[in-house]
């Protein structure tokens, strides 16, 4: 009895210690619109590690809070694809509105929000179920999306009619429409939740909304056709490329009205579009849709510090970044009780019949547990 308790105890301990070594790989998702795949990058070493074959014209994707599944927007089918990110392999298809073109997941991960430019809506997928909960009618030609950091509202940028839509989150209704610049396109939200940063496009400005008036309380130009948009996780600057000059403008939120809050311009790669923060606050990824690839910036220095080739036509509008686990000990479940109990009663039965050789093999095998984990 002992034996097995003791055994029990150490598959646990090192189920344990793999899954929370695995748990810090951080990686990046790209969308290749050209070539309707993700692109896998292991910000860690900045290479493409994999590539997941999707739907057509693949456009915003997210990450879920916890890192487990990947949401795609396929804007060329209607539809969003889910990726497991233990195996990077597509494990549902769900069909939306048309030409979907962003993503955002709620702070908790139970609802996936997309927006729908073809149908002028939001789609809200139940992330349990992955079957669609609701659809809510918003301004015209949504793409650009976030949901606050409390999960109570989600913002809706409106490319054609100029505006953003807040809906509440509890009942899936339209809250209140604010005006913004000219052709909006890409948002983000402070960590506390006070402020909303949305790029105009069209007024090559970036709007910022005070959430407690629902109104734009300042005005930042930024560079030539502004469209993706990010905030560092401590809320002190604020990343927007600019499709139209192949640069990143870098805001000092710190900074007011009256000076100059564009601290920094960066030039990148071509037609830069979707960007996102690691969630370490280090490193910035800037995805080049004209010249297929993401140009790294280190926060600290300002500065472009690698380059990853990807795949064709690239997009990827939305939180891309985080975490990526894999399954336990021999794949998938690997680490469930119901696995570690398998476990147990083989190596068990082994020792009872054979005795020192399953011994001998059980040690074997604690070797080389030893070493995944070294």
């Amino acid at each position: 009895m002992k034996s097995r308790v003791c055994l029990t105890l150490m598959l646990i301990f090192i189920c344990s210690s793999i899954k929370s070594a695995n748990a810090l790989e951080t990686v990046a998702y790209i969308t290749d619109s050209g070539s309707n795949n993700v692109s896998v990058i292991d910000t860690s070493t900045n290479t493409v590690i994999d590539t997941i074959l999707v739907q057509t014209s693949p456009a915003g994707d997210a990450v879920s809070p916890d890192g487990t599944e990947v949401y795609v927007a396929n804007t060329g089918s209607n539809t969003v694809s889910v990726i497991d990110t233990s195996t990077d392999m597509v494990t549902a298809t769900i069909t939306v509105g048309a030409s979907p073109e962003e993503i955002a997941v709620s702070p908790h991960g139970t609802e996936v929000y997309v927006t729908n430019t073809g149908s002028n809506n939001v789609t809200v997928i139940d992330a349990s179920s992955n079957t669609v909960e609701a659809t809510v009618t918003v301004g015209t030609n949504p793409e650009g999306i976030v949901v606050s950091p409390d999960g109570t509202e989600v913002y809706v940028t409106n490319t054609g009619s100029n505006n953003v839509t807040v809906i509440k989150a509890s009942t899936d209704t339209v809250k209140t429409t604010i005006t913004v610049g000219s052709h909006p396109e890409g948002i983000a939200i402070s960590p506390d939740g006070t402020e909303v940063y949305v790029a105009n496009t069209g007024s090559n400005t970036v709007s910022v909304i005070d959430t407690s008036t629902a109104k734009v309380a300042v005005t930042i130009t930024v560079g030539t056709s502004p469209e993706g948009i990010a905030v560092n996780p401590d809320g002190m600057e604020i990343y927007v490329t600019n499709t139209g000059s192949n640069n990143v403008s870098i805001i000092d939120t710190a900074k007011d009205a009256h000076e100059d809050q564009v601290v920094t311009v960066l030039p990148v790669g071509k037609e830069p579009e979707g960007i996102a923060v690691t969630p370490d606050g280090k490193e910035v990824y800037v995805v080049n849709h004209g010249s297929d690839d993401v140009s790294v910036i280190d926060t600290e220095t300002d500065t472009v510090i690698h380059t990853v080739g990807i795949g064709n036509a690239p997009v990827s509008f939305g939180k891309f970044i985080g975490p990526k686990h894999k399954g336990g000990l021999g794949g998938g479940g690997g680490c469930s009780l119901q696995s570690i109990s398998s476990r147990v009663n083989s190596f068990y039965l082994l020792m009872m019949i054979f005795g020192m050789p399953a011994l001998i093999f059980l040690r074997s095998k604690m070797s080389n547990y030893k070493k995944k984990l070294s």
